[in-house]
């Protein structure tokens, strides 16, 4: 091995979306950050434009026998977040078999051997979020998938929160971001009558949330909705 990268912090997905959020908040603040996706190439350039002292590695989720290798010069985890998810519409009557086979692994096998692989470098204090959604509740069409892993997200939060005890891990659960780049331009979204808090929530909120549930340290085996009431409605 050439080198190490010592982190606190390690935000599988971290290029792109709710990830990419959350590693600039941890960035700005000082952390050492990684942050992975499918490619060194997008990783690296993702990490320059976040700035501060952020790195940049290749995981791909979907192939779970090479995650152990990829993680391999990472040292020491303070924060694990898993953010990464491949999803997409497939229903039942169009079912995509090689889809759902490669969006369960992702999600469920995935994230797991995440934990395990980089479960020895955990610091004393170290703690987990996974990603999971709203769907995990409000199924729409062509969710099947999404739903499915989406709960399996919570069984898995359940047995790790004892195997990889002292540790922490919980789930955050967004509902639908207005300010996402997939939703931004969407102004009237219907979800928006139906949501109590009278708009969608923000990044900002998600970000805020995963932040507390990292580092409070009474929260554990969590699932907690960032969907401004949504689900109820």
């Amino acid at each position: 091995m050439d080198h190490w990268i010592v982190t606190s912090s390690i935000i599988v997905g971290g290029s792109s979306g709710l990830g990419r959020a959350l590693a600039q908040r941890f960035a700005d603040r000082g952390d050492t950050v990684v942050i992975t996706s499918r490619t060194t190439a997008h990783a690296n350039a993702v990490a320059g434009e976040i700035g501060g002292l952020t790195t940049g590695l290749a995981v791909d989720l979907s192939r779970p026998e090479t995650i152990a290798a990829a993680l391999g010069d990472v040292r020491a985890v303070d924060n694990l977040v898993i953010t990464a998810a491949k999803q997409g519409v497939n229903s039942l009557a169009d079912f995509d078999i090689a889809e759902a086979i490669e969006s369960v692994t992702t999600k469920l096998v995935g994230y797991t051997e995440t934990v395990r692989a980089l479960r020895d470098r955990f610091n004393p204090g170290a703690s987990v979020v996974f990603f999971g959604g709203l769907a995990k509740e409000r199924p729409y069409p062509g969710s099947t998938m999404v739903t499915a892993f989406n709960g399996g997200v919570t069984g898995l939060v359940k047995t790790l929160a004892v195997e990889i005890a002292p540790h922490r891990i919980n789930a955050i659960h967004p509902g639908v971001v207005g300010d996402s780049a997939k939703w931004r331009d969407a102004p009237e979204h219907p979800h928006l009558a139906r949501t109590p808090i009278g708009r969608l929530v923000t990044t900002a909120e998600v970000v805020d949330a995963t932040d507390f549930v990292l580092r409070n340290t009474g929260v554990n085996a969590l699932d907690l909705f960032v969907d401004g009431g949504l689900r109820v409605t």
